[in-house]
C-alpha cells in the first residue's frame, strides 16, 4: 500500500467531521490495524472491536479541547492508542452493545413494530421514543441493522461507506442512542434492565 503524509488541510477537515476525509482516514488506518492486529488476534470479530474502538479514541482526541497539535504525528498515535486497546482486549473481552430493546430486532413477521414478549409496552414505547429523537442517519443505521437486520453489503451501499467505516457510523449511532436512552430513564416502568445482546457481524 502506498503510506500517505498527512498535513494540517487534512487534519484541519478530518477535526470538523469532513465525511470523505473520515471515511479515507477509516479505509487506510483500518487496512494498516488489520494488518497490525492480524499477527496477534486470532478472529476477524476480535480484530473488528479493537478497529472500531480505537477510531472512536483517535476521534475523540481530534476533537478535544487539545486535539493533536502535529498533523505528520496522527499515523504514531493512531498506533499508540491501538496499542492500548489492544492490551486492554487481551484483559477482557467484554464490549458494550446495544440494549436488548434494539439488539433483540423484530419477531419473524419483520415489522418494527412487532412486539417482543420479553419487553414490557413501557420500553418498548421509550425505544421509540429514543428512535425517534436520533438525527436521520442514525436512526436509519441502527433500523437497517438491527431491526430489519439487512445485510452489511446493502447497508455499505445505502449509505455510500465500506465497511470499516460502517463500524465507525454504526459505533456512533449506538452510543448516541445509549446516551439518549439513559437519560430518559428509559428502563420502562418496573421492567429489567437492558441487557447486552450482540448481533452477528
Amino acid at each position: 500500500m502506498i503510506f500517505k503524509q498527512f498535513d494540517e488541510a487534512y487534519l484541519g477537515r478530518l477535526c470538523q467531521g469532513d465525511p470523505e476525509v473520515e471515511a479515507h482516514f477509516a479505509a487506510y488506518f483500518g487496512q494498516l490495524i488489520s494488518i497490525k492486529l492480524r499477527r496477534r488476534l486470532k478472529s476477524q470479530h476480535a480484530i473488528d472491536d479493537v478497529r472500531q474502538e480505537t477510531f472512536l479514541r483517535v476521534f475523540r482526541i481530534l476533537r478535544s479541547a487539545s486535539g493533536v497539535q502535529h498533523p505528520e504525528r496522527l499515523g504514531a498515535l493512531v498506533n499508540s492508542v491501538c496499542n492500548k486497546v489492544l492490551l486492554e482486549a487481551s484483559r477482557s473481552r467484554r464490549y458494550e452493545e446495544l440494549p436488548e430493546e434494539i439488539a433483540s430486532g423484530p419477531t419473524a413477521g419483520g415489522s418494527t413494530d412487532a412486539v417482543n414478549g420479553l419487553i414490557s409496552e413501557e420500553q418498548r414505547a421509550e425505544v421509540q421514543k429514543v428512535l425517534a429523537e436520533l438525527p436521520e442517519r442514525d436512526r436509519s443505521l441502527l433500523r437497517a441493522v438491527y431491526l430489519d437486520e439487512d445485510s452489511r453489503d446493502s447497508i455499505c451501499e445505502q449509505f455510500k461507506v465500506d465497511r470499516d467505516y460502517l463500524r465507525v457510523l454504526l459505533h456512533r449511532a449506538k452510543e448516541s442512542f445509549r446516551l439518549r436512552y439513559q437519560q430518559g430513564g428509559g428502563q420502562g416502568g418496573g421492567g429489567a434492565s437492558p441487557r447486552p445482546l450482540q448481533r452477528s457481524h
